[in-house]
């Protein structure tokens, strides 16, 4: 099994060819699906608008949310086409990867100029190799 990091420079590359290819101002749908599919060659396995249910207080709620984008069943990735991301974004995937008990998620936002731009790492709990500034749940 790849390292994480690994993997997520591999979803890193192909968002920012497609980005370069493309450019910004498509529906997030566009940006979900060809990365799926360029990920999937590569040998990644891809599900794309997982359903994941939510336990509370005894009480079972199927398909609470959905994932854009899960790979290899352990990089989350949120994918977004708007202006600028703004903290709701970052807590939206933390939450998600809370709630699955996830390490590692990318939020990739398609909408930005550059995508380097919009390209925000969010871990939970996860402190192999990412710089402690670009943690969004620092102790």
């Amino acid at each position: 099994m790849k390292d994480i990091d690994l993997v997520s420079g591999d979803v890193i590359d192909v968002a920012l060819a497609l980005h370069r290819e493309l450019g910004p101002g498509l529906l997030e749908s566009v940006y979900e699906t060809i990365p799926a599919g360029k990920l999937t060659q590569l040998g990644y396995s891809v599900q794309r608008q997982l359903p994941v249910d939510i336990q509370y207080e005894g009480l079972l709620f199927q398909s609470a949310f959905r994932v854009d984008l899960l790979i290899d069943a352990r990089l989350l990735v949120e994918i977004k086409s708007v202006d600028l991301l703004n903290i709701a974004h970052t807590k939206q995937l933390l939450t998600y990867l809370r709630l699955m008990k996830q390490p590692v998620g990318l939020l990739l936002n398609f909408g930005a100029p550059t995508l380097k731009d919009g390209i925000r790492r969010v871990v939970n709990n996860y402190s192999p190799s990412a710089s402690p500034r670009l943690r969004v749940n620092q102790s």
